[in-house]
């Protein structure tokens, strides 16, 4: 009986089951495929079937909570959301790239040369978050999203003597005190409104702007991910998990919001620092150090992505190295230093957003409800694909930590063997184990914001940059079964874009 850890597939049953991939890419890549039997796809289901009733309970009981005690402080729990079957614009564009992507994206991504597929996906996610945001309309669900009452184009004019509001900023966080900030701002170090206000100066002002730089570099994420899958684990899997990528159901929350542009920024800190960990730069301690500098930017952006630090120490362990350690930390002290030296700090703010955030919804919203609810939003965000991607994920876990234990599993750095040396034959599934890792670290960051409490609802929108790297797990899917799981995760999105009205 095959099971996960079977070695028995080969690199000609690899190309068989693979078409349009070139003859002996595969092999040479060291990449057999991810098990395809019938008992770990019916494990699969299962996953997604647990999933979905994670979904259901979370939906049923949070409308008797809400109903009962209107603590959950959400009108369409457990997503922040409200009850509007609606079309717009952006309905035909959103079913036309889901069909597109669905029928014909897993062979694109494994015939385009690689960077014909990163131009491919960047526009390919652009073009979908875009779509899903015009469902609402151009003024609702774009120019508007990022100018009502609680968002940070609200403030630009206060920002005119920037150094002097930095030094201010704390004193206006917690509510009660003169001119306290909007939610978002105060929620956010100022990282976040600077970028608004940068826009502004150089004449990308309002609404309309802001949407389009959210989108358009929020989308790079893609990019960033793909990239960091390619040097981690190999080609073969980043081309796998390409199109769910560009569908992500995250769209629905990406399409507006400040939290897509938080994601690539972050997104790009982790691709650089694998850049540099694995050699595949030519100057991988520029790299190491544009990475930190990402970062420092990162946490000054918002308060809980210093979480995707499991991310990055994971990438650290895939490449066996702690070589671009000191440029990345180099680097990632930049901006701490700069706003510390303007007078803004961190620590000092976050103590005070904690005490703001009792102040408000989280004060009252349950933590007994949302600490599990929270988990089903993340499903809807990520899709079911991505769920029985982790199941899998998981199933690898054991075995990632033997190899890495024994060095088998390590990433192969540029240098470190003669060219034409055997490709890890010792080691058949590595590829497989070190994504799973690599996913695993972020549901660890991800479960870690979750139990802090500082995280209850809004988890859709506030957790992307975490979720982006569920998405990749996909890659361990069965390539007979990626269309299905495809669709499994995009009509619900669909859905939810065209039923609900989602607030931010």
């Amino acid at each position: 009986m095959k099971t996960e850890d079977s070695t028995k597939d080969t690199a000609e049953n690899t190309e068989r089951t693979e078409p349009g991939v070139p003859t002996g890419a595969l092999a040479a890549a060291g990449s057999p495929p991810p098990p395809d039997d019938a008992r770990a796809r019916r494990h699969d289901l299962t996953a997604a079937a647990l999933a979905a009733l994670l979904v259901a309970a979370a939906i049923l009981i949070g409308r008797y909570v809400q109903n009962r005690t209107g603590t959950l402080q959400v009108q369409w729990p457990p997503l922040l959301a409200s009850w509007d079957p609606h079309l717009g614009p952006g309905t035909p564009a959103a079913l036309t790239m889901a069909v597109l992507v669905i029928a014909y994206g897993p062979p694109l991504a494994a015939r385009l040369p690689w960077r014909g597929l990163l131009a491919t996906a960047w526009a390919g996610s652009t073009a979908w978050v875009f779509s899903m945001a015009l469902i609402d309309g151009w003024y609702r669900g774009v120019e508007r999203r990022l100018t009502t009452k609680h968002e940070y184009l609200r403030v630009i004019d206060r920002f005119d003597d920037i150094p002097a509001t930095l030094r201010d900023f704390t004193n206006h966080i917690v509510i009660g005190e003169p001119g306290n900030w909007p939610a978002h701002v105060a929620g956010h170090p100022p990282g976040a409104t600077l970028t608004f206000v940068w826009l502004d100066r150089i004449g990308l002002g309002g609404g309309a702007w802001a949407a389009v730089w959210c989108v358009v570099v929020g989308s790079s994420a893609v990019l960033a991910a793909l990239i960091t899958v390619r040097v981690l684990a190999g080609e073969h899997l980043a081309r796998r998990a390409a199109p769910f990528l560009v569908l992500a159901p995250a769209a629905v929350w990406a399409g507006v919001s400040a939290d897509g542009y938080f994601t690539a920024v972050a997104a790009w800190s982790v691709a650089l620092l694998a850049l540099a960990a694995t050699r595949r730069v030519r100057f991988p301690g520029v790299a190491a150090v544009g990475g930190g500098l990402l970062f420092g930017w990162t946490c000054y952006l918002s308060y809980g992505l210093g979480l995707m630090a499991a991310v990055l120490l994971a990438v650290l362990v895939l490449a066996r190295t702690a070589r671009p350690v000191v440029p990345f930390l180099l680097g990632a002290l930049v901006v701490p230093v700069a706003f510390t030296l303007a007078g803004f700090n961190w620590w000092t703010a976050y103590h005070l957003l904690v005490e703001r955030y009792y102040q408000g919804a989280g004060g009252v919203r349950p933590y007994a409800y949302w600490v599990w609810a929270n988990l089903a939003c993340a499903v809807l965000a990520a899709g079911l694909a991505a769920v029985a991607g982790v199941r899998r994920s998981a199933s690898y876990a054991f075995g990632a930590v033997r190899e890495l234990r024994t060095g088998a599993g390590g990433v192969r750095r540029t240098g470190d063997r003669a060219p034409h040396a055997p490709a890890q034959r010792s080691a058949p599934h590595a590829p497989a184990q070190r994504l799973a890792l690599l996913v695993l670290a972020a549901l660890v960051a991800l479960l870690a914001a979750d139990l802090s409490g500082m995280s209850k609802a809004e988890t859709e929108r506030i957790w992307q940059p975490f979720l982006l790297w569920l998405l990749p797990a996909t890659a361990l899917l069965p390539a007979r079964t990626a269309r299905y799981w495809l669709v499994a995760s995009v009509v619900p999105a669909l859905l939810i874009n065209h039923l609900l009205w989602t607030g931010w």
